[in-house]
């Protein structure tokens, strides 16, 4: 169960990550809806990091949470454009989430 929890805190790192940048986009002019959903989502990835870490070893939480925010933020990134679905980019993300799959192997 931690583990699951784990990975959706993860996600919703990339949620919140999006979210940030939306808040402050293009005009410099800050939106509430988009800082809302921030507050919401980081609040709810960081109780769920804390609570997976009460079973799962503090380093690999970490890295785990981490690297699935990672992941999925830079796919967003690449599906809206903001940044270049590039060859190499797409190889180190593939590695880094071979090291998430790996760390959960290993646990």
């Amino acid at each position: 169960m931690s583990w699951i929890i784990l990975i959706f805190s993860g996600a919703l790192e990339a949620v919140w990550a999006a979210a940030l940048h939306r808040t402050f986009q293009a005009t410099g002019q800050r939106r509430i809806a988009p800082a809302l959903l921030f507050l919401v989502s980081v609040l709810a990835s960081m109780a769920g990091l804390a609570f997976a870490m009460q079973t799962i070893p503090t380093g690999t939480a970490y890295a785990v949470w981490v690297g699935v925010g990672v992941v999925l933020t830079s796919a967003y990134a690449m599906i809206t454009k903001a940044e270049r679905p590039t060859t190499a980019r797409l190889l180190l993300l593939t590695g880094i989430a071979a090291c998430v799959v790996g760390l959960k192997v290993v646990a």
